[in-house]
């Protein structure tokens, strides 16, 4: 799917590129989001409060699966002693426990995913404003994110198109003494 995304971004960009070829220069940058974002301080912050979080709900999940456990042994040991309607109560209440392991389990993932997003969401539109600011002040046509998702979309650019310093001074951060 990715891979589709990506050949209809080149289709639609040499699309674009026949029509402004003939009205202005093409100047196409690179940046790697990911890259800006690991020097951003508000990032650090960010990981710590999702790596705090995450912790809290894996601590949530080990007691439930302890509770869980600890139930369930205690079935197990006394089940050949049980009349019929204790031992299927018992049973009722642990499928019922099991259950609520596994929806807590998703909930949390769920929970994970929306704090990310709610804490990611301002410090990626920072940067792609800075980014935008960076192609207009530097007549940039085209920037694109030299990787997504781990995946390289950009397979040869010559660094002097790299405009990553910019946007991390566009964004008030010093850029290392070298790139990526």
């Amino acid at each position: 799917m990715k891979t589709k995304m990506i050949y209809a971004f080149i289709a639609i960009l040499f699309m674009g590129v026949s029509s402004k070829a003939q009205n202005a220069p093409l100047k196409i940058g690179y940046t790697s989001t990911e890259y800006i974002l690991s020097l951003l301080p508000a990032a650090k912050a960010i990981q710590k409060e999702l790596s705090d979080y995450n912790e809290q709900l894996n601590s949530q999940l080990k007691a439930k699966e302890q509770t869980f456990q600890e139930k369930l042994a205690d079935y197990q040991k006394a089940a050949s002693t049980m009349t019929e309607l204790i031992r299927k109560d018992k049973e009722r209440e642990l499928q019922n426990l099991e259950a609520s392991l596994r929806q807590f389990q998703q909930d949390a993932q769920t929970s994970f995913a929306d704090k990310q997003k709610k804490l990611l969401e301002p410090v990626l539109e920072e940067i792609r404003v800075a980014i935008h600011n960076v192609a207009e002040e530097n007549n940039f046509t085209h920037i694109l994110n030299s990787s997504t998702g781990g995946l390289d979309v950009l397979l040869f650019a010559k660094e002097e198109y790299d405009v990553s310093n910019l946007v991390l001074a566009k964004l008030g951060v010093e850029p290392p003494s070298t790139n990526n």
